[in-house]
């Protein structure tokens, strides 16, 4: 929404042919800025609570960091995901507080106003393999405000690890169980808990695991209750929805 508009808007607020509420509704849904080759929505933290995600996979590193620029030159938090090693690195160069995780391909470039830390979230791998995106759910939770506990490669092939965070587990707001191979932990950690869990398949396995999708039919057909799947490798969709779930609690 560009000055004249703005200004219109105000306008009538002040002559009240528009409420407040009426005018604030208005601006929720703008505005973006047209760079050509993307639309970035700068009211997305207005509407939703966090502002637009980079997701980086298939962008040059010249688009991602035009777009990184123009959403931090509004104050706003800067996430990037799914980056390539040059990508990352040059948004590291032009950005001096750029946090780079290279395990989780993110970068993350703190903003005006940093969420303080509340509740918690535990992020949960079968595998020290399912890293990169159980790491992706830990930058993005944190990212939204959330404390995460990590808890790595307790996996059911020695389900006397998983046992040994049982009070770990129950002590958080949302858990983010990531799994590979035949996704069974999901499951597991749904039995053992009155909380939801958020379930990433992830593409790691044998040749009949078909890159994942072994792992999402079994999360999807998980008899315990409280188990929602996000999409195959979505470790941000999955560390998104527990930093909403989190929040909410909060409130």
């Amino acid at each position: 929404m560009d000055q004249e508009k703005i200004h219109q808007l105000l306008t009538r607020v002040s002559q009240g042919d528009l409420s407040p509420d009426q005018a604030l509704d208005q601006l929720r849904d703008l505005p973006f800025e047209n760079l050509g080759f993307a639309h970035v929505d700068h009211h997305r933290a207005l509407r939703t609570g966090f502002p637009e995600v980079i997701f980086g996979q298939g962008k040059t590193s010249e688009q991602i960091l035009h777009i990184a620029e123009r959403i931090a030159e509004r104050g706003s938090q800067v996430l990037a995901t799914r980056l390539a090693p040059d990508a990352a690195e040059s948004l590291v160069a032009r950005f001096d507080r750029a946090e780079y995780d290279a395990l989780a391909r993110t970068v993350l470039i703190p903003g005006e106003e940093t969420p303080a830390a509340e509740g918690q979230v535990a992020i949960v791998s079968a595998g020290t393999s399912d890293l990169p995106v159980a790491k992706e759910a830990v930058v993005t939770a944190r990212a939204m405000g959330a404390r995460v506990e990590e808890i790595y490669d307790v996996g059911v092939a020695g389900l006397h690890r998983l046992l040994a965070y049982r009070e770990n587990l129950q002590q958080a707001r949302a858990i983010v169980v990531v799994a590979g191979m035949e996704g069974a932990l999901a499951s597991v950690v749904g039995g053992l808990v009155d909380i939801p869990v958020i379930a990433v398949p992830t593409s790691i396995g044998y040749g009949a695991s078909f890159q994942g999708i072994a792992a999402l039919l079994a999360m999807l057909n998980s008899c315990a209750s409280g188990v929602v799947v996000v999409n195959i490798d979505n470790g941000f969709g999955g560390g998104y929805a527990a930093a909403l779930i989190n929040r909410d609690h909060g409130d």
